[in-house]
């Protein structure tokens, strides 16, 4: 009989210590990673058409951009975005369409610009392929 009650104390204490002892902390959840979105070309045209209030961006060098461009495109870049980007892409929230001239450095700017902050970022891939107008500067 004393085994009994002996066993029986053992078990209430094991239950009263397991009760007592503080839950894990939850595991930390990492946040989503920052992204952009890629679009086809008529997509991107469809939102210049309709939308208001977004940047055109175009990630080639000086020389690319004079030989040809989508009108009204802002020139940053690809090279030198991470340090010039918030200094002329000031809403972080803005609508930002991305392209280059194939599609590799849109890609590799619009993630940089995701991973500034920037939430609204979708690239389009490059000139190369744009069906639309283009500007030509004449010096």
């Amino acid at each position: 009989m004393k085994r009994i009650y002996l066993l029986l104390l053992v078990v209430a204490v094991a239950v009263i210590f397991t009760a007592c002892q503080k839950n894990p902390a939850p595991k930390e959840v990492s946040p989503v990673p920052n992204t952009y979105i890629s679009i086809s070309q008529e997509e991107a045209k469809h939102l210049m058409d309709t939308e208001t209030g977004y940047i055109i961006l175009d990630v080639r060098r000086q020389d690319e951009y004079d030989a040809g461009h989508i009108p009204n495109a802002v020139l940053l870049p690809n090279e030198t975005l991470a340090e010039t980007a918030e200094s002329v892409l000031k809403d972080k929230d803005q609508l930002i369409l991305v392209y280059c001239r194939s599609g590799n450095r849109s890609k590799q700017a619009s993630q940089v610009l995701a991973d500034l902050g920037y939430t609204n970022v979708k690239e389009f891939g490059g000139i190369l392929d744009w069906q639309y107008e283009i500007v030509i500067e004449c010096n």
